[in-house]
């Protein structure tokens, strides 16, 4: 029988439409630049004619787009990947972008093998992960209705002096200031306004909390979630961010590599003998590096197991135990040693680095491996 050729092919997606270059793999130019619409029938009739000859290799960028197309492809039978628009070889001269060109240059960096590759969750996997997003959404937009309300407050010569704000003292405060007759019908409509938009969406984020505690205990990620709870700082809403954002972790061959995927290695411009570090790339998945760097802030306390860490950690296995003792003492003493002669902000960071080294080998040594990781092996 005889063996097939194999053709790459470069797709620039759109909304609407899907520029397509097709490049065998012993042709110098593509031997087809089309534009298609966004219509998975005309995309599989031209697969189809290529997959009669050749092997058929696809792949598009990351984007807006998801990863439906790529799903849609692998069902009919192709190999089709999706890739780091940020990794892609650019060069320093070129001031031409356009669809056609793209698709071209996709086809042939693929054929190259120049192009980086990144994992596509399961259609589960995605959905619990902007379920996990929408949450952090509403802590987001809880922020900014706590800051609406701080400085309307402020305006009318309102502040709270009497402790920290947020606690139950500043709630009952505000709510005594609603019920305040001395305020303006104008004032009393705005910050009642505020005060019930604030309400709404802690409402709703602590529904999305119950809801993201419920799947934590499902059997795909009860494990991964009950580990990386040993480690002071990673809350379940923590743990669960970093184990949908991640997936799986056993695809990062160092811990040096998680470390880089979520942006916290200094940047470097080095030439013969001079090395220069600047601050973090902050590349890759902010999600997880602000997760880190939040845990991070933590360890500027010497060890000890709380309460809350206690609950966490029982019924746990005893190396996740020891592991998260480990790491305490370790990320105290860099957190002191660190903030003795740089801000605090910078030794937090340095400390989430850390961290990431921490959380990928305890997550190595487990037996997690979700569906994915299965598939691939």
């Amino acid at each position: 029988m005889k063996q097939k050729t194999k053709v790459f092919v470069g797709m620039d997606v759109h909304k609407d439409s899907v520029m397509i270059a097709v490049l065998p793999e012993v042709v110098g130019e593509p031997t087809l630049v089309k534009r298609l619409s966004h219509d998975p029938r005309g995309l599989r009739r031209l697969l189809n004619r290529l997959g009669r000859e050749h092997e058929v290799h696809a792949c598009y960028e990351a984007s807006g787009a998801g990863y439906v197309l790529e799903r849609t492809i692998r069902s009919w039978g192709y190999a089709c990947e999706i890739v780091a628009p940020s990794l892609i070889p650019r060069r320093p001269g070129e001031r031409r972008k356009h669809d056609r060109k793209d698709a071209e240059e996709l086809a042939r960096l693929y054929r190259a093998g120049e192009l980086v590759t990144i994992r596509v969750p399961t259609e589960r996997e995605e959905r619990v992960r902007d379920l996990v997003r929408c949450r952090e959404a509403f802590q987001r937009e809880a922020l900014k209705s706590r800051h609406y309300i701080l400085k309307f407050l402020a305006r009318r010569g309102l502040v709270y002096r009497e402790g920290h704000n947020w606690t139950g003292k500043h709630f009952a405060w505000l709510r005594a200031i609603q019920r305040d007759a001395a305020l303006e019908t104008e004032d009393r409509m705005v910050f009642g306004e505020y005060l019930a938009l604030l309400d709404y969406k802690l409402d709703r984020r602590d529904e999305l909390d119950r809801r993201i505690e419920a799947l934590a205990l499902e059997p795909a990620y009860k494990e991964a979630v009950g580990r990386l709870g040993c480690l002071k700082g990673i809350s379940t809403q923590a743990a669960m961010v970093l184990v949908t954002e991640i997936g799986d972790f056993r695809r990062f061959e160092h811990p040096g590599r998680l470390m880089a995927y979520v942006g916290l290695v200094p940047a470097e411009h080095s030439s013969g003998a001079s090395r220069r570090q600047g601050s973090i790339t902050k590349a890759g998945n902010s999600r997880v590096r602000h997760v880190l760097v939040q845990a991070a802030w933590s360890y500027r306390f010497p060890p000890r197991r709380g309460e809350v860490l206690k609950r966490r950690q029982q019924d746990q296995p005893p190396d996740a135990i020891a592991h998260s003792w480990k790491a305490q003492h370790r990320l105290h003493k860099v957190f002191k040693r660190l903030a003795l002669r740089k801000k605090s902000q910078i030794a937090a960071v340095a400390v989430a680095r850390e961290l990431a080294g921490f959380v990928w080998a305890l997550m190595q040594e487990s037996g997690v491996e979700n569906e994915a990781g299965r598939r691939a092996a």
